[in-house]
């Protein structure tokens, strides 16, 4: 079929879901557009220069890394992430405090960063939590993701463990994670939360299924930063003595007991206490009951990953643990609140790029993405210098590089030593210890389409295997809730979706838009 008449199918398809359209006039912004829109156009960078392909981003090889002549995605992120000034674009909303990581086990075998050994070593750090969509005044009990960062003061410098409460997400590629934010931020035009842009995006990348589900499941809910689990959800690359290499997950684990609301609660909290999970985190800690994780790792070899039948760096899906089993490295205790907000939270900046030797990316799409996109935002909304602030100062470590000047430098600027390398006048030198690990990469340089790699064996065996009875009724009713407000094009193409996961919940998922359909008349 060609643009054109594709075009036009769907023209005929959303004017048709129209006919009996009772929604506010809000809800119908998006459709209005459409039926204005005069002629087709093409996609452009902010130059002006045709796309050809605006969803996959430009890797070595189908599994390869990310390259920097990438300009469509240099292009787009550059300007996502200037978007707000100065709350974040994304996790405005958060709460932290200060602590430390104790190890409990020596994984010396598999890393030689220096944090995880010996046994009984403790490193400072800081952790925030926030809720992903929300403004800095949002609820924290709203059905959002949770951001859960974690900033480790080693003496070779920040390690970030930058993740969320999902060992996975709604997107693999990194083109797709600034539209699929912007379908759930406020519509341009009417600036309210648009019910229409969010399940259209999700429902035309099915590869958010098993993300959507755990979303609208009650651990989309979690009662309080306290009861929610952690995890780096990326690849990542971890690196011994002997410089071999190995691909690892990383997995921090309530000691408190994961706990969640349900939605009815967790409604009436939005209300009654929009600040509840900064409060409980806050009002524990000082009552020195302080809170803990148990930290993890999954380990895979580069020959199993050859041969896994899933793309072990697909963000969308998870490495059972019956295959890769749980590793036991240490513990993260919060012990102390921030004393002052603003200087010690909200200027906090987490970036996956900072890393140390022992810890190094994977070709993981989304990982590679982020190296950059992270970074890049704190340049912009807590400066160039951010990391001279003290809650990004990597204080343990001495920071010796030829980088000088921009605003608000406050340190000594490196005194009188050279701004070059090499330099005569200088006696600094690399660090063998800090070579990276050398892989292989082939490939032909092109944008690879991973839309449709297995979006639904691995969400099957989420309803099938994991999901009580209560907790599949709690999943469908919580949504059908939030899609029965969408155009009925959008809940019959996520009623075709599910049903690829299971008839049964196909069915209920069904049924329950149809029992909602008097509730949502405007």
């Amino acid at each position: 079929m060609s643009r054109t008449s594709s075009t036009l199918l769907l023209l005929f398809v959303l004017n048709a879901a129209r006919i009996d359209s009772t929604r506010e006039p809000a809800a119908e912004q998006l459709f209005k557009y459409f039926e204005n829109e005069s002629k087709q156009s093409t996609l452009t960078t902010s130059g002006g220069n045709p796309v050809a392909d605006k969803s996959n981003i430009l890797t070595a090889g189908e599994r390869g890394p990310l390259l920097i002549e990438d300009l469509i995605y240099f292009d787009e992120m550059q300007r996502f992430d200037r978007e707000r000034i100065p709350e974040r674009v994304v996790h405005a909303k958060g709460a932290g405090a200060f602590g430390y990581f104790l190890v409990t086990n020596d994984i010396r075998p598999y890393s030689k960063a220096t944090l995880f050994h010996p046994v009984g070593k403790k490193t400072p750090l800081v952790a925030r939590f926030s809720t992903v969509i929300g403004e800095r005044g949002s609820a924290d009990t709203a059905r959002d993701p949770r951001g859960f960062s974690i900033k480790f003061y080693t003496e070779d410098g920040i390690w970030d463990m930058v993740g969320n409460n999902t060992p996975i997400f709604f997107v693999r590629d990194p083109l797709m994670f600034i539209s699929f934010i912007h379908s759930q931020k406020r519509n341009p035009v009417t600036n309210l939360k648009d019910f229409d842009s969010f399940w259209d995006f999700i429902t035309l990348r099915p590869e958010s299924t098993f993300q959507i589900m755990r979303h609208f499941s009650d651990l989309g809910t979690p009662d309080g930063h306290r009861h929610m689990n952690g995890y780096g959800s990326n690849t990542y690359k971890l690196v011994n003595e002997e410089g071999h290499p190995v691909y690892c997950k990383f997995h921090f684990l309530t000691d408190q007991g994961v706990r969640n609301l349900t939605a009815d609660v967790a409604k009436r909290l939005e209300a009654d206490d929009p600040d509840y999970s900064t409060r409980d985190l806050y009002n524990h800690i000082a009552s020195g009951d302080f809170p803990s994780w148990t930290m993890y790792i999954q380990v895979m070899t580069f020959e199993e990953a050859e041969r896994f039948r899933w793309n072990p760096f697909d963000v969308t899906k998870v490495w059972p643990e019956n295959e890769f089993p749980l590793i036991e490295v240490g513990k993260m205790v919060l012990d102390r609140n921030p004393t002052n907000y603003f200087a010690d939270i909200e200027q906090v900046g987490f970036a996956p790029s900072n890393m140390v030797p022992g810890i190094e990316p994977s070709p993981d799409k989304m990982l590679q993405g982020r190296l950059f996109a992270y970074q890049d935002t704190h340049l912009y909304r807590i400066g160039v210098n951010h990391k001279q602030l003290p809650v990004n100062s990597p204080f343990r470590s001495p920071v010796v590089n030829t980088i000088r000047d921009g605003p608000m430098t406050y340190t000594d600027n490196q005194g009188g030593a050279p701004n070059y390398f090499p330099s005569s006048f200088s006696k600094r030198s690399g660090c063998a210890s800090a070579e990276q690990s050398r892989y292989r990469v082939s490939g032909d340089v092109a944008r690879y389409n991973s839309s449709n790699e297995d979006n639904f064996s691995q969400p099957a065996m989420f309803w099938r295997d994991e999901l009580s009875d209560y907790d599949r009724t709690a999943l469908v009713n919580n949504m059908a809730d939030h899609l029965s407000n969408a155009a009925p094009i959008f809940q019959d193409r996520m009623v075709k979706n599910v049903f690829e996961v299971d008839t049964k919940f196909g069915q209920m998922l069904h049924a329950a838009l149809i029992r909602l359909k008097p509730k949502h008349l405007f």
